[in-house]
Protein backbone atom coordinates (compact mmCIF):
# COMPACT_ATOMS: atom_id res chain seq x y z
CA UNK A 1 0.00 0.00 0.00
CA UNK A 2 3.09 2.18 -0.14
CA UNK A 3 2.84 3.66 3.36
CA UNK A 4 6.28 4.82 4.58
CA UNK A 5 7.72 3.33 7.74
CA UNK A 6 7.89 5.67 10.73
CA UNK A 7 9.20 5.79 14.30
CA UNK A 8 5.67 6.73 15.34
CA UNK A 9 3.06 4.15 16.23
CA UNK A 10 0.72 3.52 13.32
CA UNK A 11 -3.02 3.96 13.87
CA UNK A 12 -5.09 2.49 11.05
CA UNK A 13 -8.68 3.75 10.81
CA UNK A 14 -11.07 1.74 8.67
CA UNK A 15 -13.89 4.06 7.58
CA UNK A 16 -14.17 7.79 6.92
CA UNK A 17 -17.62 8.27 8.43
CA UNK A 18 -18.55 10.28 11.51
CA UNK A 19 -16.54 8.17 13.97
CA UNK A 20 -13.41 7.66 11.86
CA UNK A 21 -13.33 11.36 11.02
CA UNK A 22 -13.35 12.34 14.70
CA UNK A 23 -10.51 9.97 15.60
CA UNK A 24 -8.30 11.36 12.83
CA UNK A 25 -9.18 14.99 13.60
CA UNK A 26 -8.48 14.68 17.32
CA UNK A 27 -5.10 12.96 17.08
CA UNK A 28 -2.56 15.82 16.97
CA UNK A 29 -0.05 15.72 14.14
CA UNK A 30 3.28 14.18 15.02
CA UNK A 31 1.99 11.93 17.81
CA UNK A 32 0.93 8.97 15.68
CA UNK A 33 1.16 7.96 12.06
CA UNK A 34 -2.48 7.86 10.98
CA UNK A 35 -3.66 5.83 7.99
CA UNK A 36 -7.31 6.00 6.94
CA UNK A 37 -8.76 3.36 4.61
CA UNK A 38 -12.17 3.75 2.97
CA UNK A 39 -13.84 2.40 -0.17
CA UNK A 40 -14.79 5.98 -1.10
CA UNK A 41 -12.53 9.03 -1.24
CA UNK A 42 -15.10 11.24 0.46
CA UNK A 43 -17.00 11.68 3.71
CA UNK A 44 -20.77 11.44 3.19
CA UNK A 45 -23.24 13.31 5.41
CA UNK A 46 -25.83 10.53 5.50
CA UNK A 47 -28.67 12.45 7.24
CA UNK A 48 -29.23 14.41 4.02
CA UNK A 49 -29.11 11.50 1.59
CA UNK A 50 -32.89 11.62 1.27
CA UNK A 51 -32.61 15.14 -0.21
CA UNK A 52 -30.24 13.86 -2.89
CA UNK A 53 -32.74 11.06 -3.62
CA UNK A 54 -35.60 13.56 -4.01
CA UNK A 55 -33.72 16.12 -6.13
CA UNK A 56 -33.34 18.66 -3.33
CA UNK A 57 -29.54 18.67 -3.20
CA UNK A 58 -26.64 17.69 -5.43
CA UNK A 59 -24.56 14.74 -4.25
CA UNK A 60 -21.49 16.99 -3.99
CA UNK A 61 -23.31 19.21 -1.48
CA UNK A 62 -23.31 16.49 1.20
CA UNK A 63 -19.90 14.95 0.46
CA UNK A 64 -16.40 16.23 1.11
CA UNK A 65 -13.05 14.82 -0.09
CA UNK A 66 -11.25 13.02 2.72
CA UNK A 67 -7.85 14.03 1.36
CA UNK A 68 -8.84 17.71 1.50
CA UNK A 69 -9.95 17.46 5.14
CA UNK A 70 -6.49 16.24 6.16
CA UNK A 71 -4.26 17.77 3.50
CA UNK A 72 -2.39 19.94 6.05
CA UNK A 73 -2.04 17.17 8.65
CA UNK A 74 1.45 15.68 8.99
CA UNK A 75 1.85 11.90 9.10
CA UNK A 76 -1.64 11.31 7.71
CA UNK A 77 -2.19 8.96 4.77
CA UNK A 78 -5.37 7.97 2.95
CA UNK A 79 -5.89 4.89 0.81
CA UNK A 80 -9.04 4.09 -1.16
CA UNK A 81 -9.54 0.36 -0.69
CA UNK A 82 -11.87 -2.36 0.55
CA UNK A 83 -10.73 -4.00 3.78
CA UNK A 84 -11.26 -7.74 3.32
CA UNK A 85 -9.78 -9.28 6.45
CA UNK A 86 -8.24 -8.51 9.82
CA UNK A 87 -5.16 -10.60 10.60
CA UNK A 88 -4.87 -9.95 14.35
CA UNK A 89 -2.11 -12.53 14.85
CA UNK A 90 0.23 -10.50 12.64
CA UNK A 91 -1.30 -7.07 13.40
CA UNK A 92 -2.24 -6.30 9.82
CA UNK A 93 -5.24 -5.78 7.58
CA UNK A 94 -5.71 -7.37 4.16
CA UNK A 95 -7.23 -5.11 1.49
CA UNK A 96 -7.91 -5.38 -2.22
CA UNK A 97 -4.76 -3.31 -2.85
CA UNK A 98 -2.45 -5.10 -0.41
CA UNK A 99 -1.70 -5.67 3.26
CA UNK A 100 -0.89 -3.07 5.91
CA UNK A 101 0.66 -3.47 9.36
CA UNK A 102 -0.87 -1.62 12.30
CA UNK A 103 0.00 -0.89 15.91
CA UNK A 104 -3.61 0.05 16.64
CA UNK A 105 -6.61 -0.71 14.45
CA UNK A 106 -9.87 1.25 14.71
CA UNK A 107 -12.91 -0.24 12.97
CA UNK A 108 -15.35 2.55 12.08
CA UNK A 109 -17.06 0.66 9.28
CA UNK A 110 -20.58 1.98 9.88
CA UNK A 111 -23.64 -0.02 8.90
CA UNK A 112 -25.47 -1.34 5.84
CA UNK A 113 -29.12 -1.85 4.96
CA UNK A 114 -30.64 -4.89 6.65
CA UNK A 115 -33.25 -6.83 4.64
CA UNK A 116 -33.49 -9.47 7.39
CA UNK A 117 -32.67 -12.27 4.98
CA UNK A 118 -35.56 -11.57 2.59
CA UNK A 119 -34.00 -12.08 -0.86
CA UNK A 120 -36.99 -10.79 -2.83
CA UNK A 121 -36.91 -7.49 -0.93
CA UNK A 122 -33.15 -7.24 -1.29
CA UNK A 123 -33.38 -7.91 -5.02
CA UNK A 124 -36.20 -5.55 -5.93
CA UNK A 125 -36.35 -2.72 -3.38
CA UNK A 126 -34.15 0.37 -3.14
CA UNK A 127 -31.75 0.99 -0.27
CA UNK A 128 -30.50 4.45 0.72
CA UNK A 129 -27.26 4.24 2.68
CA UNK A 130 -24.80 5.65 0.13
CA UNK A 131 -24.66 8.45 -2.43
CA UNK A 132 -24.81 6.03 -5.42
CA UNK A 133 -27.95 4.47 -3.90
CA UNK A 134 -29.55 7.90 -3.41
CA UNK A 135 -28.79 8.80 -7.04
CA UNK A 136 -30.30 5.49 -8.15
CA UNK A 137 -33.51 6.36 -6.31
CA UNK A 138 -33.63 9.80 -7.95
CA UNK A 139 -33.18 8.26 -11.40
CA UNK A 140 -35.76 5.52 -10.76
CA UNK A 141 -38.40 7.98 -9.55
CA UNK A 142 -38.00 10.20 -12.59
CA UNK A 143 -37.76 7.28 -15.02
CA UNK A 144 -41.00 5.84 -13.69
CA UNK A 145 -42.85 9.08 -14.37
CA UNK A 146 -41.45 9.18 -17.87
CA UNK A 147 -42.77 5.63 -18.35
CA UNK A 148 -46.12 6.56 -16.83
CA UNK A 149 -46.65 9.13 -19.57
CA UNK A 150 -45.98 6.54 -22.26
CA UNK A 151 -48.47 3.91 -21.13
CA UNK A 152 -52.21 3.77 -21.75
CA UNK A 153 -52.67 1.06 -19.13
CA UNK A 154 -54.11 2.86 -16.10
CA UNK A 155 -53.15 0.06 -13.69
CA UNK A 156 -49.55 0.15 -14.87
CA UNK A 157 -49.57 3.96 -14.64
CA UNK A 158 -50.66 3.76 -11.01
CA UNK A 159 -47.97 1.20 -10.22
CA UNK A 160 -45.35 3.46 -11.76
CA UNK A 161 -46.55 6.54 -9.90
CA UNK A 162 -47.03 4.92 -6.49
CA UNK A 163 -44.15 5.17 -4.01
CA UNK A 164 -43.94 3.01 -0.89
CA UNK A 165 -41.42 3.63 1.89
CA UNK A 166 -40.84 0.93 4.50
CA UNK A 167 -39.57 2.04 7.88
CA UNK A 168 -41.05 4.75 10.08
CA UNK A 169 -37.84 5.99 11.65
CA UNK A 170 -36.38 9.45 10.93
CA UNK A 171 -35.09 8.40 7.49
CA UNK A 172 -38.44 7.01 6.35
CA UNK A 173 -40.42 9.93 7.77
CA UNK A 174 -38.17 12.54 6.16
CA UNK A 175 -38.18 10.73 2.84
CA UNK A 176 -41.97 10.38 2.85
CA UNK A 177 -42.36 14.09 3.53
CA UNK A 178 -39.94 15.03 0.75
CA UNK A 179 -41.64 12.74 -1.81
CA UNK A 180 -45.07 14.11 -0.90
CA UNK A 181 -43.83 17.66 -1.47
CA UNK A 182 -42.57 16.59 -4.88
CA UNK A 183 -46.07 15.30 -5.59
CA UNK A 184 -47.73 18.51 -4.41
CA UNK A 185 -45.48 21.21 -5.85
CA UNK A 186 -43.03 19.88 -8.45
CA UNK A 187 -44.15 16.83 -10.42
CA UNK A 188 -47.55 18.18 -11.58
CA UNK A 189 -45.75 21.04 -13.34
CA UNK A 190 -43.26 18.67 -14.97
CA UNK A 191 -45.91 16.14 -16.01
CA UNK A 192 -49.16 18.09 -16.62
CA UNK A 193 -50.60 15.20 -18.62
CA UNK A 194 -50.56 12.90 -15.57
CA UNK A 195 -53.36 12.90 -13.00
CA UNK A 196 -51.57 13.03 -9.65
CA UNK A 197 -54.74 12.22 -7.77
CA UNK A 198 -53.89 8.62 -8.66
CA UNK A 199 -50.42 8.81 -7.11
CA UNK A 200 -50.11 7.42 -3.58
CA UNK A 201 -47.24 7.89 -1.14
CA UNK A 202 -47.36 5.27 1.61
CA UNK A 203 -45.20 4.92 4.72
CA UNK A 204 -45.22 1.44 6.28
CA UNK A 205 -44.04 0.81 9.84
CA UNK A 206 -43.95 -2.54 11.63
CA UNK A 207 -44.51 -1.16 15.15
CA UNK A 208 -47.58 0.63 16.49
CA UNK A 209 -46.30 4.15 15.70
CA UNK A 210 -43.81 6.01 13.54
CA UNK A 211 -40.64 7.45 15.12
CA UNK A 212 -40.69 4.74 17.81
CA UNK A 213 -37.41 6.04 19.22
CA UNK A 214 -38.97 9.39 20.09
CA UNK A 215 -41.72 10.42 22.52
CA UNK A 216 -45.34 9.66 21.66
CA UNK A 217 -46.17 13.34 21.29
CA UNK A 218 -43.50 13.65 18.57
CA UNK A 219 -44.81 10.52 16.83
CA UNK A 220 -48.39 11.80 16.84
CA UNK A 221 -47.36 15.23 15.59
CA UNK A 222 -45.16 13.79 12.83
CA UNK A 223 -47.98 11.49 11.70
CA UNK A 224 -50.33 14.47 11.59
CA UNK A 225 -47.86 16.44 9.47
CA UNK A 226 -47.50 13.53 7.04
CA UNK A 227 -51.23 13.06 6.69
CA UNK A 228 -51.65 16.77 5.90
CA UNK A 229 -49.14 16.25 3.09
CA UNK A 230 -51.20 13.38 1.74
CA UNK A 231 -49.01 10.51 2.97
CA UNK A 232 -50.88 7.35 3.95
CA UNK A 233 -49.26 6.12 7.18
CA UNK A 234 -49.71 2.40 7.85
CA UNK A 235 -48.49 1.14 11.24
CA UNK A 236 -48.40 -2.48 12.46
CA UNK A 237 -47.69 -3.39 8.85
CA UNK A 238 -44.99 -5.91 7.96
CA UNK A 239 -43.82 -6.36 4.37
CA UNK A 240 -43.29 -10.01 3.45
CA UNK A 241 -42.59 -9.92 -0.29
CA UNK A 242 -42.02 -7.69 -3.31
CA UNK A 243 -41.70 -8.91 -6.88
CA UNK A 244 -41.11 -5.54 -8.52
CA UNK A 245 -44.83 -5.03 -9.26
CA UNK A 246 -46.74 -5.77 -6.07
CA UNK A 247 -45.77 -5.29 -2.43
CA UNK A 248 -47.18 -8.00 -0.20
CA UNK A 249 -47.91 -7.41 3.48
CA UNK A 250 -49.51 -9.78 5.96
CA UNK A 251 -52.90 -8.19 5.30
CA UNK A 252 -52.82 -6.61 1.85
CA UNK A 253 -51.24 -6.24 -1.57
CA UNK A 254 -50.05 -2.83 -2.77
CA UNK A 255 -49.44 -2.21 -6.49
CA UNK A 256 -46.19 -0.24 -6.82
CA UNK A 257 -42.94 -0.43 -8.74
CA UNK A 258 -40.96 1.67 -6.27
CA UNK A 259 -40.27 0.38 -2.77
CA UNK A 260 -37.64 2.23 -0.72
CA UNK A 261 -36.36 0.20 2.23
CA UNK A 262 -35.51 2.21 5.35
CA UNK A 263 -36.51 -0.42 7.90
CA UNK A 264 -33.23 -1.40 9.50
CA UNK A 265 -29.46 -1.64 9.42
CA UNK A 266 -26.79 -4.12 10.39
CA UNK A 267 -23.01 -4.19 10.38
CA UNK A 268 -20.66 -5.85 7.92
CA UNK A 269 -17.32 -6.11 9.70
CA UNK A 270 -14.28 -7.47 7.85
CA UNK A 271 -13.47 -11.17 7.99
CA UNK A 272 -10.97 -12.46 10.53
CA UNK A 273 -12.55 -11.36 13.80
CA UNK A 274 -13.44 -14.06 16.31
CA UNK A 275 -17.09 -15.10 15.83
CA UNK A 276 -17.67 -14.69 19.57
CA UNK A 277 -17.25 -10.90 19.34
CA UNK A 278 -19.98 -10.52 16.70
CA UNK A 279 -23.26 -10.05 18.52
CA UNK A 280 -26.69 -8.52 17.82
CA UNK A 281 -26.89 -7.08 14.31
CA UNK A 282 -23.34 -8.29 13.61
CA UNK A 283 -21.96 -5.50 15.79
CA UNK A 284 -18.56 -5.97 17.41
CA UNK A 285 -18.61 -6.31 21.19
CA UNK A 286 -16.32 -3.88 23.01
CA UNK A 287 -15.51 -2.79 26.54
CA UNK A 288 -16.17 0.73 27.84
CA UNK A 289 -12.98 1.94 26.14
CA UNK A 290 -14.15 0.68 22.71
CA UNK A 291 -11.53 -2.09 22.81
CA UNK A 292 -12.76 -5.20 21.00
CA UNK A 293 -13.44 -8.08 23.36
CA UNK A 294 -10.41 -10.39 23.57
CA UNK A 295 -8.17 -8.05 21.53
CA UNK A 296 -5.40 -5.78 22.74
CA UNK A 297 -4.87 -3.49 19.77
CA UNK A 298 -8.22 -3.48 17.94
CA UNK A 299 -11.04 -1.01 18.64
CA UNK A 300 -14.53 -0.51 17.22
CA UNK A 301 -16.58 2.69 17.29
CA UNK A 302 -19.95 3.98 16.10
CA UNK A 303 -22.44 1.65 14.46
CA UNK A 304 -19.84 -1.13 14.37
CA UNK A 305 -19.46 -1.14 18.17
CA UNK A 306 -21.69 -2.99 20.61
CA UNK A 307 -20.95 -1.53 24.03
CA UNK A 308 -23.60 -2.75 26.51
CA UNK A 309 -24.08 -0.50 29.55
CA UNK A 310 -26.65 -0.27 32.31
CA UNK A 311 -28.50 2.51 30.46
CA UNK A 312 -28.00 0.96 27.00
CA UNK A 313 -28.09 -2.83 27.50
CA UNK A 314 -28.61 -3.33 23.74
CA UNK A 315 -25.79 -0.99 22.79
CA UNK A 316 -25.88 2.67 21.87
CA UNK A 317 -28.22 3.97 19.13
CA UNK A 318 -26.89 3.49 15.60
CA UNK A 319 -26.90 7.21 14.80
CA UNK A 320 -24.23 9.85 14.28
CA UNK A 321 -23.76 11.17 17.82
CA UNK A 322 -22.48 7.96 19.50
CA UNK A 323 -19.97 7.56 16.65
CA UNK A 324 -18.79 11.17 16.97
CA UNK A 325 -18.47 10.99 20.75
CA UNK A 326 -16.76 7.58 20.74
CA UNK A 327 -14.30 8.78 18.10
CA UNK A 328 -13.35 11.82 20.17
CA UNK A 329 -13.06 9.82 23.39
CA UNK A 330 -10.88 7.16 21.79
CA UNK A 331 -8.53 9.77 20.29
CA UNK A 332 -8.18 11.47 23.67
CA UNK A 333 -7.46 8.11 25.33
CA UNK A 334 -4.70 7.37 22.82
CA UNK A 335 -3.09 10.69 23.75
CA UNK A 336 -3.45 9.89 27.46
CA UNK A 337 -1.61 6.66 26.83
CA UNK A 338 1.35 8.58 25.38
CA UNK A 339 1.40 10.72 28.52
CA UNK A 340 1.17 7.70 30.81
CA UNK A 341 -2.29 8.66 32.05
CA UNK A 342 -5.17 6.22 32.65
CA UNK A 343 -7.90 5.88 30.02
CA UNK A 344 -11.37 7.29 30.59
CA UNK A 345 -14.39 5.09 29.88
CA UNK A 346 -16.89 6.24 27.28
CA UNK A 347 -20.08 7.85 28.54
CA UNK A 348 -22.70 8.75 25.98
CA UNK A 349 -24.36 12.15 26.22
CA UNK A 350 -27.71 12.05 24.42
CA UNK A 351 -28.05 15.36 22.60
CA UNK A 352 -31.56 14.58 21.40
CA UNK A 353 -33.36 13.51 18.23
CA UNK A 354 -35.17 15.30 15.44
CA UNK A 355 -36.88 14.71 12.13
CA UNK A 356 -38.19 17.07 9.47
CA UNK A 357 -41.35 16.32 7.56
CA UNK A 358 -41.43 19.22 5.11
CA UNK A 359 -41.64 22.97 4.86
CA UNK A 360 -41.86 24.41 8.42
CA UNK A 361 -42.80 20.94 9.71
CA UNK A 362 -40.47 19.05 12.06
CA UNK A 363 -40.26 17.44 15.48
CA UNK A 364 -37.34 17.97 17.83
CA UNK A 365 -36.42 16.47 21.18
CA UNK A 366 -33.49 18.25 22.82
CA UNK A 367 -32.45 17.66 26.45
CA UNK A 368 -35.28 19.05 28.56
CA UNK A 369 -37.18 20.53 25.61
CA UNK A 370 -39.53 19.12 23.00
CA UNK A 371 -40.82 21.20 20.09
CA UNK A 372 -42.86 20.66 16.95
CA UNK A 373 -43.60 22.72 13.87
CA UNK A 374 -41.70 25.76 12.62
CA UNK A 375 -39.40 26.13 15.65
CA UNK A 376 -38.32 22.49 15.43
CA UNK A 377 -37.80 22.96 11.67
CA UNK A 378 -35.47 25.93 12.22
CA UNK A 379 -33.54 23.95 14.84
CA UNK A 380 -33.23 21.04 12.40
CA UNK A 381 -31.89 23.38 9.68
CA UNK A 382 -29.29 24.94 11.99
CA UNK A 383 -28.06 21.62 13.40
CA UNK A 384 -27.68 20.01 9.98
CA UNK A 385 -25.97 23.03 8.43
CA UNK A 386 -23.42 23.16 11.25
CA UNK A 387 -22.78 19.42 11.04
CA UNK A 388 -21.87 19.52 7.33
CA UNK A 389 -18.16 19.30 6.56
CA UNK A 390 -16.75 22.32 4.73
CA UNK A 391 -17.79 25.98 4.59
CA UNK A 392 -18.62 25.72 0.88
CA UNK A 393 -21.04 22.86 1.49
CA UNK A 394 -22.77 24.80 4.28
CA UNK A 395 -23.10 27.89 2.12
CA UNK A 396 -24.34 26.05 -0.98
CA UNK A 397 -26.82 23.94 0.98
CA UNK A 398 -28.20 27.02 2.77
CA UNK A 399 -28.62 28.93 -0.50
CA UNK A 400 -30.22 25.89 -2.17
CA UNK A 401 -32.65 25.42 0.71
CA UNK A 402 -33.55 29.11 0.65
CA UNK A 403 -34.09 29.04 -3.13
CA UNK A 404 -36.21 25.89 -2.92
CA UNK A 405 -38.26 27.36 -0.07
CA UNK A 406 -39.04 30.59 -1.89
CA UNK A 407 -39.70 29.05 -5.30
CA UNK A 408 -41.30 25.72 -4.32
CA UNK A 409 -38.78 24.15 -6.67
CA UNK A 410 -36.08 21.48 -6.95
CA UNK A 411 -34.04 21.97 -10.08
CA UNK A 412 -31.92 18.83 -9.84
CA UNK A 413 -34.47 16.56 -11.52
CA UNK A 414 -31.83 14.97 -13.71
CA UNK A 415 -31.49 11.39 -14.91
CA UNK A 416 -27.70 11.49 -15.19
CA UNK A 417 -27.22 7.74 -15.21
CA UNK A 418 -30.36 5.70 -15.91
CA UNK A 419 -31.09 3.03 -13.33
CA UNK A 420 -32.19 -0.45 -14.36
CA UNK A 421 -34.27 -2.51 -11.95
CA UNK A 422 -33.76 -6.24 -11.52
CA UNK A 423 -36.98 -6.84 -13.48
CA UNK A 424 -35.68 -4.70 -16.35
CA UNK A 425 -32.27 -6.38 -16.32
CA UNK A 426 -33.89 -9.80 -16.57
CA UNK A 427 -36.14 -8.58 -19.39
CA UNK A 428 -33.18 -7.19 -21.32
CA UNK A 429 -31.31 -10.47 -20.90
CA UNK A 430 -34.31 -12.38 -22.23
CA UNK A 431 -34.53 -10.06 -25.22
CA UNK A 432 -30.84 -10.48 -25.88
CA UNK A 433 -31.12 -14.28 -25.70
CA UNK A 434 -33.90 -14.22 -28.30
CA UNK A 435 -31.75 -12.37 -30.83
CA UNK A 436 -30.36 -14.94 -33.32
CA UNK A 437 -26.60 -15.09 -33.61
CA UNK A 438 -24.94 -14.59 -37.00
Amino acid sequence: MNIPESNLQRVVIVGGGFGGLQVAKNLPAGKYQVVMVDRHNYHCFQPLLYQVATAGLEAGNIAFPLRKIFQTKDEFYFRMADVLEVDSENNRIITNIGALRYDMLILATGSATNFFGNKSLEGHSMAMKTIPEALDIRSLLLQNFEKAIDTDDLNERRRLMNIVIVGGGPTGVELAGAVSELKMHILPRDYPDLDFRWMEVKLLEGSDRILPGMAEVSSRKAEGFLKKLGVKVMVNTMVTDFDGNVITTKDDEIPAETLIWAAGVHCKPPEGLEPSVLVKGNRIETDVYNRVKGEEHIYAIGDAAFMPTEKYPDGHPMVAQPAIQQGRNLAKNLLRELKGKPWRPFRYVDLGSMATIGRTKAVSELPGWKSQGAIAWLIWIFVHLMALVGFRNRLVVFITWLYNFVNYNRDIRLIIRPFQTKKERLASLNVASDVPSE
